[in-house]
């Protein structure tokens, strides 16, 4: 008998390309997951779980993926798919936080996550449009010139190939402008396809649709549910974007979103390269082929979950766009979340420093692809007892209290007032009638406070607007209809259910009694 993975179905309106346009089904034969006892169980089917696992089942391991919606559902399908050996933490940043030797091991890490996508696409032959391409930064005014000028001299000695450039790819008027030898992109989910595929030929075993909400240990073994099963395995690893629950790193990493569009041009001047501004926050730019149509990839416009309007930021970046370029019309629109670390490196490696056989991959800022690739080598090394040179820059327990202390405070410094803050002076909705279509608000209702949702058929539904990691009170997203928290990015759909971030319970629901048209 065979299970069929398909990817998960979404609104068209905030698709990326890669979900629109994602290659056909995949198989598997179906085995009863709950009476194995894997060697690793790995939580998420985006790229660092598949990249871990393929690489630890091709080491003859025996690998369970457990997924909570489809393959690709997560932050991987909603990547801008950049490929980039500089990072969100320039190099002078990592110079001054770290130290020249590990801002050469931070490159060294990104060349190296380069090539282990380059060697799977090829060892597999996943057909997955990987391309090399030439990456400009540039900037726009003396201040973001300066600080260009830092960069290119860091990045020299971290022995990244970076040159001055008289271009920038792009027809954005600049002041300054350098050009990264051998930068990438390539399709994600015809990469996460080709990926699922290998591991499933070598035995893996994938489990969709199942939502982790709890762990357990004893005598060794780890064990998760998942609904009604319970699953064995002797290590964990959490490749979920952010581990589960309220952890050190809730605090330690904070939640953003960055909103992207696709747009076909009216004069086909479509960017050769990849290519990024200096603003705060920063565009990005890209081209990318799909059925023969070019589209310009754009993307920026970034805020903290649950800070901004995103139907806002969308409109900002449109306008943008259009001031830039001969926009004939947007085919896409979407957007996707990201974690900062405080102190501008992803923890990757043991949950633990004690050890405890759980490993974690997050904080990776706006560099997913390739920090989920590499945290699949160094998680995999780590299993297989092989020494890896990037486990202790990258450790979850290192510290480094000058470094990240700024931005630990800044980034947390609004949590507790939102905590406190949000319980009081909600606006009294006395009437549902004044709710409108397709529109969410946080209201008191009858006397209690409920996160109230009306659908474009007219029927309302509500449900607590406490968030269930560690209470914060949520806000509506119009934009991609969710529910999001500010304090730590857990996302809920209008029904309540969890999308994504550290909650690991659904939003309770409220029994109300209207019916459409109210």
């Amino acid at each position: 008998m065979e299970n069929n993975l398909t990817l998960n179905p979404r609104d068209a309106q905030s698709l990326s390309p890669w979900q629109n346009t994602s290659p056909g089904e995949i198989t598997q034969q179906k085995s009863d997951v709950a009476e194995i006892i894997y060697d690793v169980l790995i939580v998420g089917a985006g790229i660092t779980g598949l990249t871990t696992g393929l690489l630890l089942q091709k080491a003859g391991k025996r690998c369970l993926i457990v997924e909570a919606g489809k393959v690709g559902f997560g932050t991987t399908g909603g990547t801008s798919a950049h490929l980039n050996t500089f990072f969100d933490a320039t190099n002078p940043e990592i110079e001054s936080d770290f130290g020249q030797a590990q801002a050469k091991q931070v490159a060294d890490s990104g060349k190296e996550a380069m090539s282990i996508i380059a060697t799977l696409a090829e060892e597999y032959q996943i057909e997955c449009d990987l391309e090399y391409k030439e990456g400009y930064l540039f900037s726009e005014n003396e201040k973001e010139s300066k600080q260009l000028q830092e960069i290119l001299e860091a990045s020299r000695r971290a022995g990244i190939a970076v040159t001055e450039s008289d271009g920038n790819d792009v027809p954005v008027t600049f002041d300054k402008a350098i050009r990264f030898a051998r930068q990438g992109q390539f399709h994600p989910l015809k990469y996460l396809k080709g990926l699922t595929a290998a591991f499933l030929d070598l035995g893996g075993v994938i489990l969709e649709d199942s939502f982790v909400s709890d762990r357990e240990k004893s005598e060794g073994m780890i064990t998760i549910v998942a609904g009604e099963k319970k699953l064995k395995g002797l290590n964990l690893v959490y490749a979920t974007h952010m581990p589960p629950g309220i952890t050190a790193y809730s605090l330690r990493c904070a939640p953003y979103r960055s909103y992207v569009l696709g747009i076909i041009l009216k004069n086909n001047q479509y960017p050769t390269g990849l290519s990024y501004d200096m603003q705060e926050p920063y565009h990005y730019f890209r081209t990318h082929h799909i059925d023969g149509q070019p589209y310009l990839i754009v993307g920026g416009e970034d805020h903290k979950t649950g800070h901004a309007d995103p139907e806002q930021a969308f409109a900002n970046l449109e306008q943008y766009a259009r001031e830039h370029y001969e926009v004939d019309s947007v085919a896409y629109r979407w957007s996707s979340q990201y974690y900062i670390p405080v102190d501008g490196l992803p923890y990757i490696g043991p949950l633990s420093a004690t050890g405890n056989n759980t490993y974690i991959a997050t904080g990776f800022n706006g560099n997913g692809m390739m920090f989920g690739t590499l945290s699949g080598k160094i998680i995999s090394d780590q299993i297989l007892g092989i020494e890896n040179p990037y486990s202790s820059l990258y450790s979850p327990s290192r510290l480094k209290p000058v470094a990240g202390f700024s931005e630990f405070v800044k980034e947390n410094a609004d949590v507790a007032w939102y905590f406190l803050a949000d319980r009081f002076g909600a606006e009294d909705i006395e009437k549902l009638s004044e709710l409108k279509r397709g529109e969410g608000k946080i209201a008191e209702f009858q006397g209690e406070k409920l996160a109230i949702y009306k659908d474009v058929q007219g029927k309302v539904t509500a449900v607590s607007p406490v968030c269930t990691h560690a209470g914060c009170i949520v806000n509506f997203n119009a934009a991609e209809q969710s529910w999001d928290c500010p304090c730590h990015g857990g996302r809920f759909d209008t029904s309540g259910k969890v999308i994504c971030g550290p909650p690991q319970k659904d939003l309770k629901q409220i029994n109300l009694t209207t019916e459409p048209g109210v």
